[in-house]
């Protein structure tokens, strides 16, 4: 019954985690709810203040329930093998383009380093576009202001590990880096390497949970590059079309 008490476990730590997760926004909301309805009713700059505070808590729980729901989508079709043919090249383009104001605000370089002919990995768009907006937000959030993002796909003839054609992308960054003895652990949920940091950034501890699993959906490989003040690659590699 060994692995049948892991499991409960894991389902036991899981929801701990996430109640830890929506308690403090809730406490939050709720003491400003109270100060609103009493002491600051009538203060219009203390009431401007709290209503920003209250729409930055929601905010942040919106997130989090969308990143458990999408967490569990992910999971449910695990073990389905995704049939479409796509364009690796032109989804990491378009969320190139998505991602430009954010870059933008954080004073982030972000260079694509792209063939010019497409790459066709079977997949589904939605959650691969998922994967390349989640690591290029974390490279943009994490890597530092003033920092740069490269992005970089090529096509391998045979990859050794998936022992195929296979097409890998690159996300690095500038920034200061991870400890290596915290990279086991980025892809679990809720894992952070600085949890005050992550949540100020509007970070759910999730992201990189929902990139393991959509690249295992994918029959693919992650690998994590770093090292303190060296900054750090995401490297996702992915079966080709034939």
């Amino acid at each position: 019954v060994t692995h049948l008490e892991t499991v409960g476990q894991m389902r036991r730590d899981f929801v701990a985690n996430v109640s830890h997760e929506l308690r403090t926004p809730l406490t939050a909301l709720m003491g400003f709810i109270e100060t609103l309805q009493g002491p600051a009713r009538n203060d219009p700059v203390a009431r401007d203040r709290f209503l920003a505070i209250m729409a930055t808590e929601s905010g942040r729980m919106n997130r989090l329930v969308r990143d458990l729901l999408s967490l569990s989508h992910v999971e449910a079709e695990e073990r389905i093998r995704p049939g479409q043919s796509v364009d690796l090249v032109g989804l990491v383009q378009s969320t190139l383009r998505s991602l430009a104001p954010l870059a933008e605000k954080s004073e982030v370089t972000l260079v694509p380093e792209l063939p010019d002919a497409p790459l066709a990995v079977p997949a589904d768009a939605d959650q691969l576009r998922q994967v390349v907006t989640n690591l290029l937000e974390n490279a943009i959030k994490y890597g530092g202001r003033q920092g740069t993002v490269t992005v970089r796909l090529s096509h391998m003839v045979r990859d050794p590990a998936l022992r195929s054609p296979a097409v890998r992308l690159e996300v690095s960054d500038t920034g200061p880096g991870i400890d290596p003895v915290h990279i086991p652990r980025l892809t679990e949920r809720f894992y952070r390497v600085d949890s005050h940091r992550s949540r100020e950034m509007g970070g759910t501890g999730l992201g990189l949970a929902i990139v393991k699993h959509i690249v295992n959906r994918h029959r693919g490989r992650m690998k994590i590059e770093s090292g303190q003040e060296q900054g750090t690659t995401f490297t996702v590699i992915l079966p080709a079309l034939d």
